[in-house]
């Protein structure tokens, strides 16, 4: 499932709530009368603006942060061991044991390698 068409519709749906609060309360301000739209006052618009327009927000950095992964991970290997994930022979790496390598394999033994 696209995760962008959720994101744009939870901004819209922010934006709008807050406008619709605005209005709201300029309106009571102007009438000197309490307004509600199906119950909901000024107060209750801007706090689901804020979830909606938060909610948006933790989505847009999770997906970020999903899509560079990869190479963030890629980095810190880079930074830990000193080589990248495709460079060089197993047996280079830090930590090996490369007094094995010159062992020959059972198979290559048998083939009079």
């Amino acid at each position: 499932m696209p995760v962008l068409p959720l994101i744009d519709l939870l901004i819209l749906m922010g934006w709008t709530s807050l406008l619709v609060g605005f209005v709201l309360k300029a309106l009571s301000i102007a009438l000197s009368y309490p307004l509600a739209i199906f119950g909901l006052a000024p107060i209750d618009f801007l706090l689901v603006a804020g979830v909606s327009l938060l909610f948006a927000l933790s989505l847009a950095a999770r997906t970020w942060v999903k899509v560079h992964e990869p190479r963030l991970v890629a980095r810190r290997r880079v930074a830990e061991f000193g080589l990248d994930h495709g460079e060089g022979e197993p047996g280079d790496r830090p930590g090996n044991d490369t007094s094995r390598a010159a062992v020959p394999r059972a198979s290559e033994a048998a083939a009079g390698r």
